[in-house]
């Protein structure tokens, strides 16, 4: 099997394994990855994660033209402006996960730091999140508002609508947005309690010992 088509596999066992523990429904959510000649191998429009087929998937060249499968999700600007913003981006994964959409809709959530340090996983895997305004779904002003993040941020958070992360590769990104899934679900049991969140110091270890992108 060629590594193409191993890549292709790949996909569509994370993504159906995202879709089976109710991370993302229906036909929500989308997934890219880089190809190892540039290209761009990306989940089409109108499919479930649960029944991606992998001979079925957009493909796009090095240049960004469709070149074979189907036509791909309206979400492509979200995609490209990671790509085309962080150079270590391999992969993106984009889902509407119950939890992290919630905790986008609490009046107290910090825009520039989404996440409250609650555990030290989020921020070793995630760095800062960005919670992003409210766009139309497939709006190019969304890739318009991950540009103008100058690739300082592998992770955004689409309020009223679901988490966007780039990783170095498929399986890290969709680590990387459990991780952002599963930090939302704990802010959200632990809102209205006295929760003891790691402080200052810890986080500053943390960013030090594990090399986290921590841009202000």
């Amino acid at each position: 099997m060629s590594a193409e088509a191993d890549l292709r596999e790949h996909i569509c066992l994370l993504a159906r394994s995202l879709f089976d523990r109710g991370l993302t429904g229906g036909s929500t959510g989308n997934i890219s990855a880089r190809t190892a000649d540039g290209g761009l191998l990306v989940s089409p429009t109108g499919t479930s994660f649960g029944r991606l087929d992998p001979g079925r998937l957009s493909r796009f060249d090095a240049d960004g033209r469709l070149i074979d499968g189907d036509p791909p999700t309206k979400e492509m600007p979200l995609h490209s402006a990671f790509y085309t913003t962080r150079s270590t981006a391999g992969a993106v994964v984009h889902l509407h996960s119950c939890h992290a959409v919630a905790w986008s809709l609490m009046p107290e959530v910090d825009e520039d730091n989404f996440l409250p340090p609650l555990t030290p996983y989020g921020i070793m895997k995630l760095g800062r999140v960005k919670l992003l305004p409210y766009f139309r779904p497939g709006d190019p002003a969304m890739g318009d508002a991950v540009r103008g993040l100058a690739g300082k941020r592998s992770a955004v958070m689409l309020a009223n609508h679901g988490p966007v992360v780039a990783g170095k590769d498929v399986e890290a990104a969709c680590n990387a947005i459990e991780e952002l899934e599963d930090t939302a679900r704990l802010a959200m049991l632990m809102r209205g309690h006295a929760a003891r969140a790691l402080n200052s110091n810890q986080i500053d270890d943390l960013v030090s010992h594990f090399d986290v992108e921590w841009e202000a």
